[in-house]
């Protein structure tokens, strides 16, 4: 190779390691994030979770206004987580093309406003500063999830008749009544304070206008199809039977008995499958009747054991199976929670921007 060739083979390759330094100092630089807007409260795979759209769940979810900020921050932050995981699962459902027909949401929201007059509905609303479109729209939102959730979850959930039969033999003592019993399932609401709210989202009733307000949300969830144990575990503040989402097991007719007049006539002339609600001293009890057993020695064979073992089953793997699956729907997420980023910064101090707003303010 001549020298006049050598140089220039030189230089061609000095060219060419420059353009591939060039390239990957190109390729390491990352995209710029893209701006969030002041009024974004979190992001989630881009999309802006806003301040205003966590003020009107809140004032929909008509839980009223705690007596302090950190409190009412505190409750938009449930709030938002909600809507954090309603938003990812709202994509998931959109993805595999699940909507709620118009026709479905109609049926649904008169459903919700059955027996209320339109005098009432509309001062309730006002009251919430909220629209009826909101409310549509937030019940379009609760439908499409809870469809998803039927297709992905409850769908894919079976119960063996060995299952049954295993269960059986390692509960047998339970299936052995002296009497007659009632299976129960409650979502109690207070209008006092808590010391521990034991529900999963933190909402508690403070006063009795907030534990009637509570009451017409549950109801209304109830109403669209929501699986009352799931409602139960969201809402409920009795701190023995709101983990095991409403669950109180069987209830003995002597015990049901000696209680108050309201809940005894409310079981004992219950059908199974009803739902009661049971209000007194500004606190109510929505209260379901799972099933009666009879008094007696049980076992598999027979149909209403069959049935109860494979219903317990069946909610407690759906229970977990469902927790599982939003875990992992989220895992595949980028989320950015503001707010918890602001107020980690402020150490806990409610700072200017996220003061709450009055309850009937327009935000």
């Amino acid at each position: 190779m001549n020298a006049q060739l050598s140089r220039a083979y030189r230089t061609l390759l000095l060219m060419l390691v420059a353009a591939l330094a060039v390239t990957a100092v190109a390729c390491d630089k990352k995209p710029a994030a893209p701006a969030v807007s002041a009024n974004a409260w979190a992001v989630v795979n881009g999309r802006e979770i806003t301040r205003d759209a966590v003020e009107k769940a809140f004032r929909r979810n008509a839980q009223g206004q705690p007596p302090s900020d950190e409190e009412a921050v505190a409750a938009k932050l449930s709030v938002l987580d909600e809507l954090i995981v309603q938003e990812l699962l709202l994509a998931k459902a959109a993805s595999l093309q699940i909507a709620v027909p118009d026709s479905e949401l109609d049926a649904a929201y008169l459903e919700a406003r059955k027996n209320i007059p339109d005098a009432d509905f509309n001062k309730e609303l006002a009251s919430r500063n909220l629209t009826a479109a909101d409310m549509r729209e937030g019940l379009r939102r609760d439908m499409t999830v809870q469809k998803l959730l039927e297709r992905e979850v409850s769908s894919k959930v079976t119960v063996t008749d060995q299952d049954i039969t295993s269960f059986f033999e390692a509960n047998k003592a339970q299936f052995n009544r002296t009497e007659d019993a009632y299976r129960l399932a409650q979502i109690l609401i207070t209008p006092t304070r808590e010391q521990q709210v034991p529900n999963r989202t933190g909402s508690d009733a403070t006063t009795p206008q907030e534990a009637t307000a509570k009451l017409q949300m549950v109801t209304d969830r109830l109403k669209g199809g929501a699986n009352f144990s799931e409602v139960a575990a969201d809402f409920s503040e009795d701190p023995q039977s709101a983990p095991r989402g409403g669950d109180l097991g069987f209830v003995p007719v002597s015990a049901l008995r000696q209680a108050a007049p309201q809940l005894r006539d409310a079981v004992l002339n219950a059908q199974p499958g009803s739902v009661r609600v049971l209000s007194g001293n500004g606190a109510h009890t929505v209260m379901l009747v799972v099933g009666k057993d009879a008094a007696g020695q049980k076992d598999p064979s027979m149909p209403d054991v069959k049935e109860a073992i494979s219903r317990g089953l069946r909610e407690r793997r759906e229970q977990l199976l469902r927790t599982a699956y939003v875990a992992d729907v989220r895992n595949d997420a980028k989320i950015t929670n503001v707010v918890a980023k602001t107020l980690v910064a402020a150490q806990g101090k409610v700072p200017a921007s996220l003061a709450p707003t009055a309850p009937g303010a327009a935000k």
